[in-house]
């Protein structure tokens, strides 16, 4: 049964999980000198097959500088063709953060690149799924 689990995941019909960030918020337990931010996300299975999440490691980058990492151990199976929200918890990288501000406050930008990077880890039969979202925000007000 498990070598056909793990010959499902790596058939050509296969699809890669889709993620995308859907909230960001300050931690309401977050205290001290290093924040947590909660991150709201949505998992996609596009597949016929269950999707056994037994953790996940991600980080945040703004124009290049890592600006939140971490990594979860409990997250819930995500059933075949459906889709589950999940919330994650990032702590801020002291030294990528003030890279960026210092970026930020050397020049004038309307906006900026970002980049999401997940790496799914389903079971030690099945090789990891990286993920990457990556696109631009925008800082000013177009009233």
């Amino acid at each position: 049964m498990l070598s056909l689990v793990a010959c499902a995941g790596l058939s050509p019909n296969y699809e890669k999980p889709q993620v995308n960030v859907t909230s960001f918020t300050l931690a309401p337990d977050s205290a001290g000198l290093a924040p947590r931010f909660n991150i709201g996300l949505q998992v996609i299975n596009p597949n016929r097959s269950a999707l056994p999440l037994h953790g996940m490691s991600y980080s945040v980058e703004v124009e290049g500088n890592r600006i939140l990492s971490g990594a979860e151990p409990n997250l819930p199976r995500i059933e075949a063709y459906s889709t589950a929200d999940i919330v994650i918890q990032a702590s801020p990288d002291l030294f990528g953060s003030a890279r960026l501000l210092n970026q930020l406050l050397s020049g004038q930008r309307d906006e900026l690149n970002y980049l999401f990077k997940a790496r799914l880890d389903v079971g030690a039969l099945m090789p990891y799924i990286n993920i990457e979202e990556k696109g631009r925000f925008g800082l000013t007000n177009t009233n």
